[in-house]
């Protein structure tokens, strides 16, 4: 995952392979086709770039790619914004050490402010602070009892993706466990694509690719998403299904958090139910 190559090919192959000839107002050709989706030459003529340097794109070889070739590859392979964006990341330069590994950090500390304001929601919305490569930060006592017992987790399995793929509850709290499974990828991948130099988003992605054979295959769809909003379905252990609306908040001042909220339309049977779980929160109830 270090190389950029290992990121740019995969994914610009995965989204030629996605077109076809006649979806840019090309003809077919007399020749058969070796393999599904556009040729190299075809992205190229779209884009107004010689195959050769579309060629070095894609192999990761190319290097300060300005920002106006990358909107024409962006245009000519349709891409969508969440895509676009991942393209401009994973070919940026990036911050390496002498000895080319990625550079780490420690995991980043949730503000004193932002706890305080996950603890005034308590009694009514589950929320919760992520970080990147989808690890969680900090939550309220709601959102610690919503699915996994947040408090009960030690802090390497404080991931998202982590839990959505390996935890041995993961299928029973996710009704729509397929969908949340792709979800999660094709977010951890946008995410990926923001924070290419740290070493810890890295290490998520080896050890789930390692660890899930799930996981191995939705990764090899390149699939890029970047929701700030959905809805998600919960069964959760004390008060049933819930589908519940989702909300993700860029926090400006500590790069990388993201506020994370769950709520539910006015009396709705959701609504009601978290009110019930959020009462027997604030008991303090097992």
């Amino acid at each position: 995952m270090g190389h950029a190559a290992d990121e740019i090919t995969p994914f610009l192959k995965a989204r030629r392979a996605a077109l076809a000839a006649a979806d840019l107002g090309l003809p077919e050709g007399i020749a058969r086709r070796r393999v599904r989706g556009l040729r190299r030459e075809e992205v190229a003529q779209v884009a107004g770039i010689s195959v050769d340097y579309y060629t070095r794109i894609e192999q990761g070889r190319a290097h300060a790619i300005s920002d106006s070739v990358l909107d024409a590859v962006a245009r000519a392979l349709r891409l969508t914004p969440a895509e676009h964006t991942y393209l401009r990341n994973i070919t940026a330069p990036r911050r390496r050490a002498a000895n080319g590994e990625c550079i780490a950090g420690p995991r980043p500390e949730v503000r004193p402010q932002i706890r305080e304001l996950l603890d005034a929601m308590d009694d009514t919305v589950p929320a919760f602070v992520s970080g990147p490569g989808m690890d969680i930060l900090a939550w309220n006592r709601l959102a610690a009892r919503l699915t996994f017992d947040l408090d009960a987790l030690d802090e390497a399995e404080l991931n998202t993706a982590h839990l959505v793929f390996l935890h041995p509850d993961a299928r029973a709290l996710y009704p729509e466990w397929r969908n949340m499974a792709e979800l999660t990828v094709a977010t951890l991948r946008s995410d990926a694509g923001q924070h290419t130099g740290q070493a810890r988003v890295q290490r998520i992605i080896c050890d789930l690719r390692d660890s899930s054979e799930e996981f191995r295959r939705l990764w090899a769809d390149q699939t890029v998403l970047d929701p700030n909003l959905g809805t998600k379905a919960v069964r959760n252990p004390e008060v049933g299904d819930l589908l519940l609306t989702f909300e993700s908040f860029p926090l400006p001042t500590d790069p990388g958090q993201r506020l994370c909220t769950y709520t539910a339309p006015k009396r709705s049977v959701t609504e009601q139910r978290l009110r019930t779980l959020a009462g027997r929160v604030g008991a303090g109830v097992a």
